[in-house]
């Protein structure tokens, strides 16, 4: 009884701190000027033209676009991240040389190096593309690189002296040793690529969803604006499940 009880109180809980946020907002929203705010009865009806085409009829192309965008991104910062990250893992001297100053690049305010890949690629697809590969990479390999640090070695020479190759020592020792932390970064990182795309848009595009939301902007259209965050929010939070729901087949595959 005690089981079932639990998930409904969280389901509760969350529904309520959504009505309680909701009325916060609705009365904000009528106390402020509606240029700068509007009440969710207000973005109701700009997200019913959003979502029917009527007030942005290429909404299905841009998310698209951005979709796309974000599988390159990440596709390329998984590929780079796990390569990196096994390269600075396996081999220690590189490891020590290198691993401090990965940990210092990935420091360093990510917004700063958009001007640079802008001019680099242009205001098209590319420079998106890079600027979410850039906010995936680091925290892949860093995983990576923290993963492998925390099997222990001894595991490693026992299963080698039992005639383990190199595969099924990976397999079998050093993967489910370093699992929990490698899928954690796998899944910064994909919300990372998400975030990097989407603010790539925002910052200079011709197209995308950030292209469509600084259009609204731009024009003041507020309703509209809101309405396509929420969109916007709403591919966020799905790759967010999306992520939680490997994360948990890969937790079940080492139990």
């Amino acid at each position: 009884m005690t089981s079932r009880a639990a998930p409904m109180t969280v389901v509760g809980l969350r529904l309520g701190l959504l009505a309680l946020f909701l009325a916060i907002w609705e009365v904000a929203g009528r106390m402020v000027n509606p240029l700068l705010g509007v009440p969710p009865s207000a973005v109701l009806p700009s997200l019913r033209d959003l979502l029917l085409l009527r007030s942005y009829p290429d909404l299905p192309a841009s998310l698209l676009l951005t979709i796309r965008e974000i599988g390159a991104a990440y596709a390329l910062a998984v590929a780079a991240g796990l390569g990196c990250g096994f390269m600075l893992g396996m081999h220690r001297l590189v490891g020590r040389a290198w691993g401090p100053m990965l940990a210092a690049l990935y420091a360093v305010p990510a917004v700063v190096w958009y001007p640079s890949l802008m001019l680099f690629f242009g205001l098209d697809a590319a420079s998106k593309i890079a600027f979410g590969f850039l906010l995936g990479f680091f925290p892949i390999a860093l995983a990576v690189l923290a993963g492998i640090r925390q099997v222990n070695p001894q595991l490693v020479v026992v299963a080698r002296a039992y005639g383990a190759g190199t595969v099924t020592v990976f397999r079998r020792v050093m993967l489910p040793a370093m699992l929990f932390t490698l899928v954690g970064g796998l899944r910064t990182g994909l919300a990372l690529s998400v975030i990097g795309v989407v603010v790539g848009e925002i910052l200079g595009s011709k197209a995308g969803m950030g292209a469509l939301i600084n259009h609204a902007y731009g024009l003041l259209r507020t309703g509209d604006y809101v309405a396509l965050v929420l969109v916007t929010l709403a591919l966020v939070v799905g790759s967010d499940v999306l992520a939680s729901l490997l994360e948990r087949r890969a937790r079940r595959w080492t139990e």
